[in-house]
């Protein structure tokens, strides 16, 4: 199987197209998908949110609490999983709070065997080498330290966060490493670290290459 990203700007769970493109990857008619709530601190409402927006799919939802931790083995929890969900927050301390229990190491191995990982915002953030984050200011800067497993930086919320889009481009032309900027439902796959397509769940969401030169529109695919 390939190793398999499906990373998203913003919003996933409130658009059902990306859900389902996603469950329609694994080949299986219920997979079992992992929510990990880190970047906002577990927060109930995060949960709520999940588990109401899977209410009825064909799907198996769980989620892993790092806070008020119950799971005694993380590896074989995560291992177990078709699909592995990042949730939105602070990029930052979700990464540090992976590192401390054993997460990190988790979803590479899981990565690897073929569980699919997604996410959105923080979710989208951590899979590559760096991006934008507001996890050290509200004014945005760049994060260096991601997980690495694609190459590049990323930028998510480019279209509904007004200071992402001059920030993304500001922090490129001095230095951070060029990549890819994704509005609010819109979702970049990748396949063995080869970006595939690029899928929108909103009529007119829009994804971008953007490297010293500037920006780039990237060809998206509308799905419903």
């Amino acid at each position: 199987m390939p190793r398999r990203i499906v990373a998203c700007g913003g919003e996933q769970l409130l658009y059902p197209a990306l859900t389902r493109y996603v469950f329609d990857l694994t080949g299986k008619p219920r997979p079992k998908i992992l929510f990990l709530p880190t970047a906002s601190g577990d927060d109930a409402a995060n949960l709520l949110t999940f588990y109401q927006s899977l209410a009825g799919a064909p799907c198996e939802p769980s989620h892993l609490a790092l806070f008020h931790r119950t799971v005694d083995d993380i590896d074989a929890l995560i291992r177990g999983q078709d699909v592995v969900m990042v949730a939105g927050g602070n990029t930052a301390n979700m990464l540090a709070i992976w590192r401390l229990h054993g997460v990190e190491d988790a979803l590479r191995k899981a990565h690897a065997n073929g569980t699919i990982l997604t996410g959105w915002s923080a979710g989208c953030i951590c899979w590559f080498e760096a991006g934008i984050t507001d996890s050290f200011t509200p004014e945005l800067g760049p994060l260096r330290d991601g997980l690495k497993l694609l190459a590049g930086s990323a930028c998510p919320h480019y279209d509904s966060e007004e200071r992402r889009r001059p920030v993304y481009q500001r922090e490129v032309a001095n230095g951070l490493l060029a990549g890819i900027a994704l509005e609010d439902a819109v979702a970049a796959r990748y396949d063995d670290e080869r970006l595939v397509e690029i899928v929108t769940a909103r009529p007119g969401g829009r994804a971008f290459r953007v490297d010293r030169t500037g920006e780039r529109a990237l060809d998206v695919r509308t799905i419903g």
